[in-house]
């Protein structure tokens, strides 16, 4: 009797730890205290004249959609269809009248403190003591429409 209710509690076990261990891919987490998180979703027709730009390898477009982010989103072309799409906030400074990115090219740029992040990779610049890297989002393409959420 003791042996089986020993065998209860180790399957018991095993499976808290099998679910524990599984992630949910249906949220990305944002860890950054500088800026809120705030759920969205919001699809983008690349046939659209509006976003005519994403369809070029290297091209970043800002969407200032209402409810689309928290200081809106960058979305930027990376090349064969592969796309990623970012917070538009500074991620480094709390909100404020400077702290939504400016894109230059292939960067985004924070004119509170000069910043610059690539957009290819979103980290922060190679050798600064700054601790978080742009905010990114799902960026899900289907067809000739692409879906952005978090």
């Amino acid at each position: 009797m003791k042996n089986l209710k020993m065998k209860k509690f180790i399957a018991l076990f095993i499976a808290l730890i099998a679910v524990s261990a599984c992630s949910d891919d249906d949220t990305i987490n944002n860890k950054n205290p500088f800026v809120p998180t705030y759920n969205f979703s919001y699809d983008i027709n690349l046939d659209l004249p509006l976003y005519s730009d994403l369809n070029s390898t290297g091209n970043a477009e800002f969407i200032f959609a209402s409810g689309v982010g928290t200081n809106g989103v960058i979305v930027f072309n990376k090349g064969l269809n592969d796309f990623v799409a970012y917070e538009a906030s500074c991620p480094n400074q709390y909100l404020s009248e400077c702290s939504r990115l400016e894109i230059d090219g292939n960067n985004a740029i924070c004119p509170c403190d000069g910043t610059t992040y690539n957009l290819f990779l979103g980290v922060p610049p190679t050798g600064s003591d700054l601790k978080y890297g742009l905010i990114p989002y799902r960026a899900q393409l289907n067809g000739r429409i692409l879906r952005i959420s978090n």
